[in-house]
């Protein structure tokens, strides 16, 4: 894993550039510890640079930017190509000839041979790169096909530049971004600012599976994202209905073990995540069936017995015979990591996981260089709760007049989440443990707000989103729509259970998830691989009928049918928990005098971004107790924090 950073400075000096570029790898050390590099093209104002962390060819053979044998080529790669062997086997059949052992050199050979694209549409892997072609005077940046790894780009003044983070971009010299109240107004719904907007005017995400060409004339002129691999066509494609449940779970298994044995190929230690759920325990088994010693797997716990899954994690470390290290964190240890978010995350980003996500990363790497994670379970193979419970709330739905919507609706409003809860406690334990849900006010809630819905996607919005029109809280941001052209797609979809896993793949996934994950290991240099979000694996899961991935009320049935052959059924059942902290009851205790400083009414009218009285509505309702508004504080705080840092 790596860092990226480049520009394009058609009226600067070459000894601005020069330094320019040097500060924005300067900003990247964490990604890649081991090595950086600087390239300057001989013709034009181009500038690459890189941070290396050394994971296969550990050689100076590695070192990037790489040039092309015959120098037309220069390439700056943050990613690994899994099928690099495979490529470079192709590749020496038509008399290539390879200086070291690294994937990069096969990429750039790969474009060499078969040109950009084609080269693109071969690779597997997750990757974001930069290729400059010295002869015809332009630059390529691509992303991976699921958006694991992230590139930045843009106009910083009159300088075009690029990066894997923001923060290498505010390393150029007397640039200072203007805020893009839209992007913010993004993020206040939804946790994250989705691809392809930035918080920065100007400043784009590229989107994953696509490609931009900057073609240099007597200036940089960017061209459209262009697809080189089309989600929504694979989503769109026709279900296959002729084999067994069991026929399709043998080849699923085959799959995932070829993906994973891939993915462990690694010059340095590797491990893996562990938290005992469903996921991350199948790539864990799948694992350790494919090598003679234990695999190293790490987890976190919590005293809160609400947050912690650390002993279901333990036994299913006992039964596989891994090396595991686990490790509690108290609740001190979890706060102190809130002052270092802005630097991690370097945009607002606030799904609260973010927390743990750090915490377990920087335990690994005490251990390993890479971790692979079981990240992409849900959206591939339907194990999300709302799943469930969404295509019979929007079936229900159609059927129950508006008036009466309304008033169940107002009902529900009524009532507290803590009186919900409350109540909910007296009952969980008499429930089987597969529905022992928590937080059963808060959803029951969100629920509410999608009896006023009329369509799908509305319905969709209305289950994920926090708050409502972003006019309504951040002064002049207008409502995006953030499925931008996979609208069209959702729209095709006949079941709304997949419009959900749809919208969810080409959203939260890569803009949530992922984000999460990358910044999160990366601050600790640790690198992270995803096995599930191998491309072969999401096309062939899409391939298969609805009722193969959740049946009644089970979720991710083809996984169960795999994991339950290494890890026995009571090892795994029961409610699914996500990855959090108690940002409740911190917001009302150790939290509450940094919330009060960053929510304070004089300092919001003073920056004049927010609705200030909505802001202390929520903040008042939060500390009476009488409601959990966590989940829409929580973004406010996030960007608070993130603007004090960056944006003084």
């Amino acid at each position: 894993m790596c860092g990226v950073a480049g520009l394009i400075a058609t009226e600067r000096p070459l000894d601005w550039s020069e330094e320019a570029i040097t500060k924005m790898i300067g900003c990247l050390e964490h990604r890649g510890p081991d090595d950086r590099g600087v390239w300057g093209s001989s013709r034009a104002p181009v500038m690459l640079g890189h941070r290396r962390l050394s994971i296969v060819d550990l050689s100076a053979s590695g070192h990037q930017p790489m040039v092309s044998q015959d120098g037309r080529y220069a390439l700056a790669l943050n990613g690994e190509i899994y099928n690099f062997k495979q490529l470079r086997r192709e590749l020496e059949v038509t008399g290539c000839r390879f200086r070291g052992q690294s994937d990069t050199e096969v990429v750039l050979s790969a474009i060499e041979q078969w040109g950009f694209e084609a080269a693109l549409k071969r690779f597997t892997g997750m990757y974001a790169l930069a290729v400059w072609d010295e002869l015809e005077g332009q630059l390529f940046l691509a992303r991976d096909r699921m958006g694991e790894k992230p590139l930045y780009y843009g106009w910083a003044n009159d300088v075009f530049v690029f990066a894997s983070e923001l923060k290498a971009l505010r390393a150029i010299p007397g640039w200072s971004p203007d805020l893009d109240l839209d992007a913010v107004g993004l993020q206040m719904r939804y946790t994250y600012i989705p691809a392809p907007y930035s918080v920065y005017k100007g400043i784009s995400k590229l989107k994953p599976g696509t490609y931009v060409k900057v073609t240099l004339r007597e200036f940089a002129e960017i061209g459209l994202a262009v697809p080189y691999w089309n989600f929504d066509d694979i989503a769109l494609s026709e279900r296959s209905h002729s084999r067994s449940r069991a026929e399709v779970a043998d080849e699923l298994d085959q799959l995932l073990t070829e993906v994973i044995g891939h993915q462990m190929v690694a010059d340095v230690p590797l491990g893996a995540f562990l938290s005992g759920g469903i996921d991350s325990s199948l790539i864990t088994a799948l694992m350790q069936k494919q090598l003679p010693t234990p695999v190293k797997t790490f987890s976190i716990g919590f005293d809160e017995a609400e947050y912690n899954e650390a002993h279901h994690a333990s036994a299913v470390a006992e039964h596989l015979g891994t090396d595991h290290t686990e490790l509690y964190v108290s609740a001190q240890q979890a706060r102190d990591v809130i002052p270092l978010l802005p630097d991690i995350y370097d945009e607002p980003f606030s799904d609260s996981s973010q927390i743990p996500t750090y915490l377990v990363s920087k335990i690994a790497r005490e251990h390993v260089t890479v971790a692979l994670s079981g990240d992409g379970g849900d959206e591939v193979f339907g194990g999300y709760n709302r799943y469930l419970a969404g295509k019979g709330v929007w079936n229900n739905i159609k059927r129950v007049p508006s008036p009466l919507r309304r008033v169940l609706s107002s009902g529900i409003d009524r009532t507290s989440a803590q009186t919900v809860n409350s109540i909910n406690a007296i009952f969980r334990p008499l429930l089987p443990r597969r529905h022992q849900y928590k937080n059963v006010g808060e959803k029951l809630k969100k629920l509410s707000a999608s009896w006023h819905q009329s369509d799908a996607s509305s319905i969709y919005a209305s289950m994920i989103e926090l708050w409502g029109e972003p006019g309504d809280l951040v002064y002049g941001a207008k409502s995006l729509e953030f499925l931008g052209q996979h609208r069209a797609t959702f729209d095709t979809l006949g079941d709304f259970t997949e419009q959900m896993m749809f919208a969810d793949t080409v959203t939260y996934l890569p803009d949530d998830i992922l984000t999460k994950v990358d910044r999160a290991s990366m601050a600790v240099s640790l690198e992270t691989r995803v096995p599930f979000l191998d491309h072969r694996v999401v096309e062939f899961m899409w391939r298969q009928p609805l009722d193969f991935k959740i049946s009644g009320n089970e979720t991710k049935c083809l996984l169960r049918d795999i994991l339950y052959r290494h890890v026995p059924k009571h090892l795994i059942e029961r409610p699914k928990m996500g990855f959090g902290v108690p940002i409740d009851q911190w917001l009302r205790g150790p939290l509450r005098e940094w919330a009060e400083d960053l929510l304070a009414e004089d300092r919001l009218n003073r920056q004049g971004l927010f609705n200030s009285r909505a802001v202390q509505k929520m903040w008042r309702e939060h500390l009476s107790g009488q409601m959990s508004r966590q989940y829409l504080l929580w973004p406010v705080l996030m960007f608070q924090a993130w603007h004090e840092r960056w944006m003084p």
